[in-house]
């Protein structure tokens, strides 16, 4: 069965966004040749999942190609219906469903790159399996939080902790599950 991961960045004091869904404060660990190993993570994963808000920033400021690049289905959550384009789909339906119907299927691993409304709902279901959390060493102190209040407890194993020279600090950790 394919596993389902988040892989993204948040600031110290916990926001994925500061206001206006502005990510900007992640330009402060930009580092000429460092992913913090995206494209090492990315090759494992076939499938991606995002929020409606973050596919627009991240298509307006960096371009579409940077998540449907053509080897991969790219699932936009949204309440609003949109024709497909090219290998991205506009899902309106129950997210729950679509990540059970997708790790049953066969293929690649399938990452989850926010936004905090499709995070904190594939929480709710326990659907994430594994979770590699960047931390921006800044404290924006308001915005997107990543978790939610009322999401459930959730036991997770101590996969790796990376540091790195611009200050960011990524955790690895996988669902523990007894």
């Amino acid at each position: 069965m394919r596993k389902l991961s988040l892989f993204i960045a948040m600031s110290l004091d916990g926001y994925i966004a500061k206001p206006n869904d502005d990510l900007s404060f992640l330009d402060l660990v930009e580092k000429e040749g460092e992913d913090y190993g995206y494209t090492a993570f990315t090759s494992s994963i076939d499938t991606l999942i995002i929020g409606r808000r973050t596919y627009d920033y991240v298509v307006k400021h960096v371009g579409a190609s940077h998540y449907d690049n053509g080897d991969r289905d790219v699932y936009v959550i949204t309440k609003t219906e949109r024709p497909a384009l090219g290998r991205t789909t506009f899902y309106t339906g129950n997210v729950q469903e679509l990540v059970q119907r997708l790790k049953a299927q066969s293929g690649k691993n399938i990452y989850c790159d926010g936004g905090a409304e499709v995070i904190n709902e594939l929480l709710k279901h326990d659907l994430i399996d594994e979770f590699i959390i960047s931390i921006i060493p800044v404290l924006v102190g308001g915005g997107t939080r990543l978790f939610k209040e009322g999401v459930p407890e959730l036991i997770l194993e101590h996969v790796e902790t990376k540091t790195f020279d611009a200050g960011l600090t990524q955790l690895h950790y996988r669902r523990k599950h007894f």
